[in-house]
C-alpha cells in the first residue's frame, strides 16, 4: 500500500492510494474501455485516474497490447504476495487478448476464450440435453409435447410485473438477513432495484462502491417466480451485490488492492463471480425451503395457483427438481455460442437448436440468441454454466457443515479458476 488516501470518483469518499502496480493496472482497464465500451463494468478507485484517462489522447489498441505484457513483467518485481500476483498475471493476459483482438488479431474463438477467464469451456454432449429432457418428460403433468408441457408450467408460475417489484422487496430483505448470519456484512452495505426492459439479461447489478448496489430486474419476457428467486439471489445476496461489498472492504479497505476497485467484463474474475453468484442461490434458499417459500410468495406474485393450496404445493415441490433439469438443457447455450462463433453454423440454424434443445419458445431463445452474439457477451456466454460448475465441485470437496466458510472465502479472497482447480486437485 502506497500509504495516505485519496478522492473516490463521485465525490463522496475516500479510497487507499494505489501503489504503483495497481495503479497501471486501473489506467490500462479504463483506456481499453475507451475501445471496447462495457469492459469496465465498474469503477469505484481514485478519481483523479478516471479524470486523467479521460482527458488524454486514445491510446491504441496495440500499445494497451504492450502496456498489459510490459505490466505483467513487472510483477515479479514489484508484487510480493503470491495470490495477487497471481491474480493480477490471469487479468492482465485477458486484457492483453481483448486489446489485441481490438486491434485486429484473430485468435480462435477458443482460445480467445481461455486466454479470456483462465479456462476453456467443454462442449456438452447431445445425450446429456436428451436425458434431462426424458428427466422432465417424466415429472411434468401429461398433455402436450414436452416443450408445450414446460411453456404450461411457466405460465403457472409467471408474476405479475406490477408486482415484481414487492416480492423483490420481500427476497431482498430475507436474503439480506441470512447472508447476515452465515458471512456478516459490510457496515452502510446498501442497493436499490429498478425495473427495467430492452436489455439482453434477466438482471444486472451496477457496483457503485461504498458498499452500494444499484440492481435492475428485466421485464422483457415474462418473469416466473422460482426463476425470480434465483435471479435476486444471483444478483443481491450472497451473489454480486455481497462479493464485491466485501471485495472492497477486504482487499481494498483492508488490503489497500486498488486493483480491486475496478471490476472487468471477460477476465478470470468473472468466471468465478458469476459461478458463486449461481452457486449462492443454495445459501440464499437451501434446496428444503424452496418450496415453502414459492408457496408463501405466490399470493404476492399473484399467482391463480394461489387459489388452489393442493395445486400450488405439488407444484412447489416439484420445482426444485425441475430447475436443477432445466439448467441442464440451458447449457445447451454453451453448444450455440460454439456453434455460431466456432464452427460457423448460421444463425438460424443455432435458433433451432436453442428451440429444440433447449425446449425453449422462440421469444426466449431469441433473447438467449442476443446475448450469444453481443459483441461483449459473445465471450461471456460461458461463465454461467462453467463457473457454476468449478464453484460447485469446490464446494463439494469439503463436508457441508464447511460449506458455508469456504464459500466466504470466495467473497473476500482473490481466487481464479486455476487455483480452485489447483485446490480440488491437491485434495
Amino acid at each position: 500500500m502506497s500509504g495516505g488516501r485519496v478522492p473516490a470518483v463521485g465525490g463522496t469518499r475516500t479510497v487507499p492510494a494505489p501503489d504503483p502496480v495497481a495503479r497501471d493496472y486501473v489506467l490500462l482497464a479504463l483506456r481499453l474501455d475507451q475501445h471496447l465500451p462495457g469492459t469496465v463494468d465498474g469503477y469505484f478507485g481514485p478519481a483523479e485516474l478516471k479524470a486523467r484517462v479521460d482527458l488524454e489522447q486514445l491510446r491504441p489498441p496495440a500499445r494497451l497490447a504492450e502496456d498489459a505484457a510490459a505490466l505483467r513483467a513487472r510483477l515479479e518485481a514489484e508484487i510480493a504476495e503470491p495470490d495477487r500476483r497471481h491474480w493480477l498475471d490471469l487479468q492482465l493476459v485477458a486484457l492483453e487478448t481483448l486489446a489485441l483482438a481490438r486491434a485486429g488479431a484473430r485468435l480462435p474463438y477458443l482460445e480467445h476464450v481461455r486466454r479470456c477467464f483462465a479456462y476453456q469451456p467443454v462442449r456438452r454432449p447431445e445425450a446429456r440435453f436428451t436425458a434431462a429432457a426424458a428427466a422432465l418428460d417424466a415429472q411434468l403433468p401429461s398433455g402436450g409435447t414436452l416443450a408445450e408441457r414446460l411453456t404450461a408450467e411457466d405460465a403457472a408460475w409467471t408474476v405479475d410485473p406490477a408486482r415484481v417489484g414487492a416480492v423483490v422487496e420481500v427476497l431482498v430483505g430475507r436474503f439480506r438477513e441470512r447472508a447476515a448470519v452465515l458471512f456478516g456484512l459490510p457496515a452502510g452495505e446498501d442497493l436499490r432495484v429498478s425495473l427495467v426492459r430492452n436489455q439482453p439479461w434477466s438482471g444486472y447489478n451496477w457496483y457503485d462502491g461504498g458498499y452500494r448496489s444499484r440492481v435492475d430486474i428485466n421485464l422483457d419476457l415474462p418473469i416466473r417466480l422460482p426463476a425470480l428467486v434465483g435471479t435476486v439471489a444471483h444478483e443481491t445476496f450472497p451473489g454480486h451485490h455481497l462479493e464485491h461489498a466485501r471485495k472492497e472492504q477486504v482487499l481494498v479497505e483492508g488490503l489497500g488492492r486498488l486493483e480491486a476497485s475496478i471490476l472487468l467484463i471477460n477476465t478470470p474474475e468473472c468466471l468465478v463471480s458469476e459461478g458463486l453468484a449461481n452457486a449462492g442461490r443454495d445459501l440464499a434458499v437451501p434446496p428444503d425451503e424452496l418450496a415453502d417459500l414459492l408457496v408463501e410468495l405466490a399470493p404476492l406474485a399473484g399467482l391463480a395457483l394461489a387459489d388452489d393450496a393442493a395445486a400450488l404445493r405439488a407444484a412447489a415441490e416439484r420445482s426444485r427438481a425441475l430447475a436443477d433439469l432445466r439448467a441442464v438443457l440451458d447449457e445447451c447455450r454453451v453448444n450455440a455460442a460454439l456453434m455460431l462463433h466456432q464452427d460457423g453454423v448460421v444463425r438460424d440454424e443455432v435458433l433451432d437448436y436453442l428451440v429444440e434443445v433447449g425446449r425453449l419458445p422462440p421469444e426466449t431463445a431469441a433473447k438467449r440468441l442476443e446475448f450469444i452474439e453481443h459483441p461483449l457477451w459473445r465471450t461471456y456466454v460461458f461463465v454461467y454454466s462453467e463457473g457454476e460448475a468449478l464453484v460447485r465441485r469446490w464446494l463439494a470437496a469439503v463436508p457441508e457443515p464447511e460449506r458455508p466458510a469456504r464459500f466466504g472465502r470466495l467473497l473476500g479472497e482473490p481466487l481464479t479458476p486455476p487455483a480452485i482447480e489447483a485446490e480440488l486437485a491437491a485434495g
